[in-house]
């Protein structure tokens, strides 16, 4: 008597070899990394942090998993009772899910030797050396022999194992699910996969700097898995817009001397060949100890909305400010995203077509930041975030260049109110404020990055804060309204604590609000607010042009720190009030460098294009010096030359 298969094994049949993997690799993954773990126990720091990461390594490979399975055990339901084509699907899953287990365990068995070598785990390094085969392979022969022979056994045994497992969960000739069952189970496999893809109920699906909690790169990088690592750097590396392919060509020797030109400081003040950029500073203002640095960087805050600014009556707060801090008025964002205000203010690096290095593979770590910078002066430094600090991988960044800690959305405990963004700006800065005033205790200096987030779409904050602006409440004018009005509950705390006589504060925009102007750079649209104000801060309304660059270097001499760093931007404090700044301003593709009311704006592949900057309208000229489009040309040709040869730090590291 045929014994009758269940209804659950039969509306299961075409996603048992789909089950049969999810098993077998997660339990693959976990050992392997189990086994790196143990491997390199000392690096990490409690039994919390090995629960940490093999917590977020299960959700990595699930959401790895769901990926490569989600779409093929889709179609497989949706074939399956269709006879011959289910056939020939179940040939091309029997091969997919063949090589996917391959790939995945070749590249956990060839991560051993990677981490030796780079202490990290496979990335974009990996697909690099695949450029130069003769070389690669040579080195392989001649110093990893073992290891070159363990793996290619190895994998060649996996091929055939997999294979032959796999040839066999055939679901060609096993019950199926009825015509009316298949589009129920499609609509539950798809939303799972999705589910399992993204792993986060955030804004951004789950990503390395999601899973990112330590100062260490390897033991973050232990949270995922190989093929992981490696696809997420390859996606990655399709930001790297070089600036030698769009914009008119200058060798690297004239590069570096257009910008030590514009630097204007001695040239015995450079000192490295490597670092070309690298120099010292001697701070304007000493101190018996160097003081706090706190910079508050206001999202989407542009000048178009500051009532001192000439801009709408929105800041009030930030208004009172002005007339007892150092004000800048002229002063200009380098981009309209926000990783590209935190290059700027905290790295102080150009900016070139390319994604921000917050987010570029060669800048995850030895790539200098002012927090690198003060944790080698003894600061205790880190981020205080409102949200998720994973997003736009700011929590990678910043861990992996200098940042001791990071306090984030899930670290408040009772917020007044938490929205789409994460907890409001009071909440930030009530935290802020607390925890600045433990660090005080300490007597070790800080350096802190507050980052606010109520000012932004869709506009959410707290009632009866404000008197509204105009209405709906969510819009981005209430919203800015709100923001201000936090500026003002932070700084009414700090004045009253004893942190505030010896600290430094900042409050500058990462960008304006999103531009709808038609020009090649919507200059207007990149004018931003900033003050700096603390204890001993001489108020100062500045119409200097200034761009975001030049306030690391800045706020460095006012806290009185001496320092080696690469920073280019200009130490205002030690320039005239006749001095003539520059701005430089990424836009898409294009950038523009304003200097003396005149603009030179570089497109993709055209040749430079002249502007006289007037009220606020770019009027085409022909009236410019070949300086001025030497110096434009430079700054964006510097920063893809920087970053690509990893020459921006306080040292040279060694390349393998």
């Amino acid at each position: 008597m045929t014994q009758t298969k269940s209804p659950l094994i039969r509306l299961l049949s075409p996603l048992k070899p789909y089950l049969l993997f999810l098993v077998i690799t997660l339990f693959c993954l976990s050992l392997s990394r189990l086994l790196l773990m143990v491997w390199k126990y000392e690096r990490i720091d409690s039994v919390s942090d090995w629960f940490t990461i093999l917590g977020f390594g299960l959700r990595i490979d699930i959401a790895s998993i769901s990926y490569v399975t989600g779409i093929p055990a889709v179609i497989s339901l949706l074939i399956s009772g269709i006879p011959y084509i289910n056939r020939i699907w179940d040939f091309f899953t029997r091969i997919w899910l063949t090589c996917t287990f391959v790939l995945l365990i070749f590249m956990e068995l060839s991560t051993p030797a990677f981490i030796e070598e780079y202490s990290l785990r496979p990335n974009r390094l990996f697909v690099e050396y695949l450029l130069y085969p003769k070389e690669v392979f040579s080195m392989l022969i001649e110093g990893h022999k073992i290891t070159l022979l363990t793996t290619t056994l190895l994998t060649t045994l996996i091929v055939i194992l997999a294979y032959q497992f796999f040839r066999k969960k055939s679901i060609a000739n096993q019950p199926q699910p009825k015509w009316f069952e298949r589009p129920v189970l499609v609509v539950i496999i798809f939303c799972l996969a999705f589910l399992g893809a993204r792993s986060s109920l955030q804004h951004r699906p789950i990503n390395p700097s999601y899973t990112a909690f330590t100062n260490d790169p390897l033991v973050n990088s232990l949270t995922l898995n190989s093929t992981y690592s490696l696809l997420y750097a390859i996606s990655q590396m399709a930001g790297e817009v070089s600036s030698f392919e769009l914009y008119p060509k200058m060798d690297q020797d004239r590069v570096t001397g257009e910008i030590h030109k514009a630097m204007g400081i001695e040239k015995s003040q450079f000192t490295s060949a490597e670092l070309p950029t690298l120099h010292k500073q001697q701070a304007t203002l000493h101190f018996d100890r160097p003081k706090n640095l706190v910079i508050i960087l206001e999202e989407s805050l542009g000048a178009q909305f500051v009532g001192s600014l000439g801009g709408l009556p929105l800041t009030p707060e930030y208004d009172k400010l002005v007339p007892e801090a150092w004000s800048f008025n002229n002063l200009y964002a380098t981009g309209t995203r926000s990783v590209r205000g935190i290059e700027a203010v905290i790295t102080g690096f150009v900016p070139t077509p390319a994604r921000s290095t917050v987010k570029l593979p060669n800048s995850q770590t030895n790539f200098f930041t002012i927090a690198k910078l003060l944790a080698k002066q003894g600061y205790d430094t880190n981020f205080i975030y409102g949200g998720g600090a994973h997003f736009d991988n700011m929590k990678t960044f910043f861990l992996g260049n200098g940042f001791n800690s990071i306090i984030e959305e899930k670290d408040f405990i009772n917020p007044e109110f938490i929205g789409s963004w994460g907890v409001s700006d009071e909440d930030l800065f009530t935290k802020a404020n607390e925890d600045f005033i433990q660090k005080s205790k300490t007597g070790k200096p800080f350096f802190s990055l507050v980052f606010s987030s109520s000012n932004h779409d869709p506009f959410e904050f707290p009632d009866n804060k404000i008197e509204l602006y105009n209405t709906p409440k969510a819009t981005r004018e209430n919203a800015v309204k709100y923001a201000d009005h936090a500026i003002g509950h932070f700084f009414r705390l700090a004045k009253q604590e004893d942190y505030w006589k010896d600290t430094v504060f900042l409050v500058v925009a990462d960008h304006d609000a999103r531009t709808t102007r038609s020009e090649l750079v919507p200059i207007p649209s990149f004018h931003i607010p900033a003050l700096i104000i603390g204890d001993g801060i001489k108020p100062k309304n500045d119409s200097r042009l200034a761009s975001q660059i030049d306030l690391a270097p800045t706020l460095l001499s006012l806290i009185g720190v001496d320092s080696e760093h690469p920073i280019i931007g200009q130490d205002f404090t030690k320039v005239g009030d006749d001095y003539s700044g520059r701005a430089i301003m990424q836009f898409n593709e294009n950038q523009a460098f304003l200097k003396d009311g005149k603009v030179v704006i570089l497109q993709p592949k055209k040749p430079p294009t002249a502007f006289t900057y007037l009220n606020s309208t770019l009027v085409p000229t022909n009236d410019l010096s070949e300086d001025l489009i030497n110096q434009a040309i430079a700054h964006p040709l510097l920063g893809t030359w920087l970053y690509n040869e990893k020459r921006y730090d306080m040292m040279r590291t060694k390349e393998h």
